[in-house]
């Protein structure tokens, strides 16, 4: 009988695991830098979350069951609506505001694998829920742009909206929501032809020829921040956009005193769901190709879709698989040091014992140590030593140790020196 892992799934191997390690690590490192701190959610939620926030198509996309007591259940596709689940059970009615918390954990979603997209991904998040200002949307905008460069990624691209400026459009010409949801996921697909076919073609989504010219010479609009003129020239004939405008104006001030410069303005950004009322942003890598986003984030009320009261909450979430792809695109691989800091290695049965005495003591003062466990010959154990690429290997024998030391050598240099066992900790660590 033969095993496979589950189609769209993958294995980790030492080295690829110690690379994802050090990007999340860095991650955390920056989260924490802006005040965030780190929350955990169940790996599946009832499915009525989901449902209630995506509508019942996504029930195509998930993989959902029936516990034994016959809940409809599902693993989770992404860990916004769990958040927004957590904060309506265990926070809205303690905790101080804003609240800055992130997440990194593992999503599943039921759809054909490709190349950059898997049935399990894992995704790296944060939620500012409470702070609905200007200064809130830019400060999660440079969390993220800064969080990215510190991976190494140099040529990410923020691509930045204001869903208010077309949601004011929709609002003043009397477009019904279902209409607005339709047309909007169009949008959101990124395909020019779709939406041409959509507003322009023979059975428009829209029934309104004046608002489907603006929204298609809207959502051509990308370039610096003096594309903002051309907005303000386009929609000045109605009054419902032009807060939003104003908005995003404020925003792209900010940005400046964030030190965030890496990003475009796209008026074709827009994420396909309701509950997105102001900026949205996607982050694109360009030399990923077809997937080259890796980031979508922006303002949204989701908690009061959940029944919670209203609040604003500004996020993103970065696709942390095609985070190690575009490093390993873009960046030059370092080989990564050994695993160890020294590896112990007793050349006789009768000082094994000491050995693994010495060993122990080395871990508990956090220097990783290994030591032989199999009786290898001294010729097998310094030829596994350079394999593993550790730095030193102490040699346990028994004359050394009749004099209470034992010999370090230094496998790059190739230098050896006896130590006293009791300073062999403060040796290794170099005190």
């Amino acid at each position: 009988m033969e095993f496979t892992r589950p189609r769209g799934t993958r294995d980790f191997l030492f080295d690829e695991m110690r690379q994802r390690k050090q990007a999340e690590s860095t991650l955390r490192n920056i989260f924490e830098n802006y005040g965030y701190q780190e929350i955990k959610t169940p790996l599946f939620e009832e499915l009525k979350l989901f449902t209630t926030k995506s509508g019942e198509e996504i029930v195509n996309q998930l993989y959902n069951f029936k516990d034994k007591s016959d809940r409809e259940l599902t693993l989770r596709p992404e860990i916004t609506a769990p958040v927004a689940r957590l904060y309506l059970n265990e926070l809205e009615k303690t905790a101080v505001k804003p609240i800055k918390l992130y997440y990194y954990g593992s999503c599943f979603r039921y759809e054909r694998p490709q190349k950059g997209r898997f049935r399990q991904f894992w995704q790296f998040g944060c939620e500012l829920i409470g702070a609905n200002t200007p200064q809130g949307e830019a400060e999660v905008i440079a969390l993220c742009s800064d969080a990215i460069n510190a991976l190494g990624i140099t040529t990410a691209d923020v691509n930045l909206n204001h869903l208010g400026i077309i949601r004011g459009l929709f609002k003043h010409f009397n477009i019904t929501q279902e209409t607005q949801r339709e047309i909007m996921v169009v949008i959101d697909k990124g395909d020019k032809d779709l939406l041409i076919e959509s507003l322009s073609g023979d059975d428009p989504v829209i029934d309104n020829d004046e608002l489907n010219q603006i929204l298609l010479k809207l959502i051509d609009m990308v370039g610096d921040k003096s594309i903002l003129n051309d907005v303000e020239q386009l929609i000045a004939p109605y009054d419902e956009p032009k807060e939003a405008l104003e908005e995003f104006k404020e925003l792209i001030e900010l940005l400046e005193s964030f030190n965030v410069d890496n990003y475009t303005l796209n008026l074709g950004v827009a994420r396909g769901l309701d509950y997105y009322t102001g900026i949205v942003f996607e982050i694109y890598v360009p030399e990923l190709g077809a997937q080259k986003q890796i980031c979508g984030g922006g303002s949204y009320s989701l908690v009061k879709l959940f029944g919670g009261q209203e609040v604003e909450s500004t996020g993103f979430a970065l696709g942390f698989d095609r985070l190690m792809n575009a490093i390993e695109e873009l960046t030059e691989r370092e080989e990564l040091p050994s695993h160890l800091d020294i590896y112990v290695a007793p050349i006789s049965d009768s000082v094994r014992p000491k050995a693994y005495e010495i060993t122990q003591i080395l871990r508990k003062n956090n220097i990783k140590a290994d030591v032989d466990l199999n009786g290898k010959k001294f010729k097998k154990l310094m030829n596994y030593a350079d394999k593993i690429k550790v730095s030193k290997i102490a040699i346990i024998g028994e004359k050394d140790l009749e004099q209470g030391k034992i010999t370090v050598k230094d496998m790059i240099s190739g230098d050896q020196e006896l130590v006293d066992i009791d300073n062999i900790v403060e040796y290794i660590k170099g005190e």
